[in-house]
């Protein structure tokens, strides 16, 4: 059985940093592509950055040049390193695996899609930037 574990979130001041990591256990995957995504209270979930094997990535135009998601294969964990926070990006933050290639696009362009076709959830991190 396949977990995901994210840690790292925390309280920021605005123009602040922080780095997320989600540590990956239990199984393999189908697809090799892995993301980030986020809720805010009442919004609805959306994504932030999607990372491929072929270390393809996107991210939307909200936190473009802002974030970076990478992925450790060898510790199978991936983290987001998140500069230049702002109010805005207050959220639950969750990372999801064996996503289909497809998000890259769907991320890309702020598409939102219930559970972006992933399989495996972890149970969030939160955010907040003040």
């Amino acid at each position: 059985q396949v977990q995901l574990v994210e840690s790292g979130g925390g309280s920021v001041q605005a123009g602040g940093s922080l780095t997320l990591s989600c540590a990956s256990s239990g199984g393999t995957y189908e697809t090799w592509c892995m993301g980030w995504f986020r809720q805010a209270p009442g919004k609805e979930r959306e994504g932030v950055a999607v990372i491929c094997s072929d270390d393809a990535t996107s991210y939307p135009e909200s936190v473009r040049g802002r974030f970076v998601i990478s992925l450790d294969l060898t510790k199978n964990t991936l983290y987001l390193q998140m500069n230049s926070l702002k109010p805005e990006d207050t959220a639950m933050y969750y990372c999801a695996a064996d996503l289909p290639r497809r998000a890259l696009g769907w991320v890309r362009l702020g598409v939102k899609i219930p559970g972006y076709g992933a399989t495996y959830w972890g149970q969030g991190t939160q955010v907040t930037v003040s």
